[in-house]
């Protein structure tokens, strides 16, 4: 079995304890349990560190699965297997500390650079509060985004128990994913668990996987949680449209034009975009697998199908939400939370509208800092 079939097996399991997650604004611990022994918070870990080491394509396959159970538990696999390809970049040292002894660590944290720090012999002293930590309370080791002596961008690991966790969570979606503040004061980091970012270092682990662009990478694995987030919505409707005769009709509402068109228009928004997001890693991965240096247009465009995932699947999911009409408003519904958790999904810098302009002024040949990209 691959595990993708390890994915869709544990699906049921993983959608029943949905309810437990949300209350408890983080992943319970069967659920943590569950995605780390499956290896799904490892999908980009090295194979000599016990990871997946999954291709880009089969990421997407696998965490647009998760999701299609709860989305949460699709989040926090998504934010781990995009912090262990890190593994390849740190010194094998740092690497075999961090990764090589219990086959369940898992990292996380948040890449946006809301650290400082400063050089010191052997390391940096770094302090800093981060937001979006999602799934920091099941992780070993949490890294953030530091910059250091006001120009060296770095992705910094701590030991959890030098973190404090911030219970700020609360949040309108997402909420099973317990995205909360997190941060350190003053605290001395040796330097080889500090990885420069965006400045075009070579992977130490000379394999395909890690010569695919790291942000290419992450912008992909968070534009499938909304695939599967939109999936799941659109069957969710089906259903209901199957078994509900709405008020004042006599007829199911899946009899009603409206209906069909709207459930037929939500299906073309999510096969169209995963589609271009395919097409666009598929490109992208050929190039790597041939050997070949990945340039700007290829970063670009997998950015831009990415963030097209995030647009069409809110749209997807709006249809769906409204199709539903009144039933869609309980809590009970699982509509009302694919219509809160898209809309949070969305708003990750990987996947916001406000991204187009990154291809959009590259395509018209402006500047353009690629150092993102």
């Amino acid at each position: 079995m691959t595990i993708l079939d390890d994915a869709r097996s544990l699906g049921p399991r993983i959608r029943s304890l949905s309810d437990e997650a949300e209350s408890l604004r983080r992943l319970p611990a069967e659920l943590v349990g569950l995605l780390a022994e499956g290896g799904f918070f490892k999908l980009g870990l090295p194979d000599e560190y016990g990871g997946a080491e999954v291709d880009p394509l089969t990421f997407i396959d696998v965490i647009d699965e998760l999701a299609r159970h709860d989305s949460a538990a699709a989040w926090c696999s998504m934010i781990a297997s995009t912090t262990a390809p890190m593994a390849a970049y740190l010194p094998a040292a740092d690497a075999a500390e961090i990764y090589g002894g219990d086959p369940l660590t898992v990292t996380g944290g948040a890449l946006a650079p809301s650290g400082t720090g400063t050089a010191v012999e052997g390391g940096f002293v770094v302090s800093g509060r981060w937001q979006w930590g999602s799934g920091t309370q099941h992780c070993q080791w949490i890294c953030g985004g530091t910059i250091i002596d006001s120009s060296d961008f770095r992705l910094v690991f701590f030991p959890a128990a030098d973190v404090e966790l911030l219970d700020t969570w609360y949040s309108s979606g997402l909420r099973g994913t317990g995205s909360t503040d997190f941060m350190v004061d003053e605290l001395f980091v040796r330097e080889g668990r500090a990885v420069p970012i965006g400045q075009g270092l070579p992977p130490r682990i000379d394999r395909p996987l890690y010569r695919f662009p790291l942000f290419s990478l992450l912008s992909l694995a968070v534009a499938s949680v909304c695939l599967g987030i939109a999936r799941r919505a659109i069957d969710e409707v089906v259903e209901l449209a199957e078994a509900k005769t709405p008020a004042f009709s006599s007829r199911r509402l899946a009899k009603s034009t409206m209906a069909q068109v709207e459930i037929a228009r939500a299906e073309a928004a999510l096969g169209s975009a995963r589609a271009f997001l395919v097409d666009e890693v598929g490109r992208t991965w050929a190039e790597v697998l041939a050997g070949r240096e990945i340039s700007l247009d290829h970063r670009g465009r997998i950015r831009l199908a990415s963030t097209n995932v995030g647009v069409r699947c809110a749209e997807a999911v709006d249809l769906a939400y409204n199709t539903g009409g009144g039933s869609s408003v309980y809590a009970t519904s699982p509509l009302q939370r694919c219509f809160r958790d898209i809309h949070t999904a969305t708003q990750h810098l990987m996947v916001s509208p406000r991204a187009y302009e990154i291809y959009g002024r590259q395509r018209l040949g402006l500047p353009l800092d690629g150092a993102m990209l």
